[in-house]
């Protein structure tokens, strides 16, 4: 799993890098990813994710276990 958000799902997109004189050249849009490890506390484990600094701020708000449950629940192994 190459460059894809484990949560969001966010994968790389591609478009244009324009130069002063409008010549347009094919690029890519990498997502900013991280890799993360983090403490659950429910299971007495750490567990690493590849993750979106949205992601990131995504699990501060609605908490680690919620989406590590709403994640094994769409089939992923974590």
């Amino acid at each position: 799993m190459a460059r894809v958000c484990q949560v969001t799902g966010k994968v790389p997109v591609g478009g244009h890098k324009v130069s002063h004189s409008n010549i347009k050249t094919k690029r890519r849009f990498l997502p900013n990813l991280q890799k993360k490890r983090f403490y659950l506390v429910e299971e007495d484990k750490w567990i690493t994710l590849k993750l979106t600094t949205d992601a990131i701020r995504t699990i501060n708000k609605r908490g680690l276990y919620n989406v590590v449950k709403e994640l094994r629940s769409q089939g992923q192994h974590i």
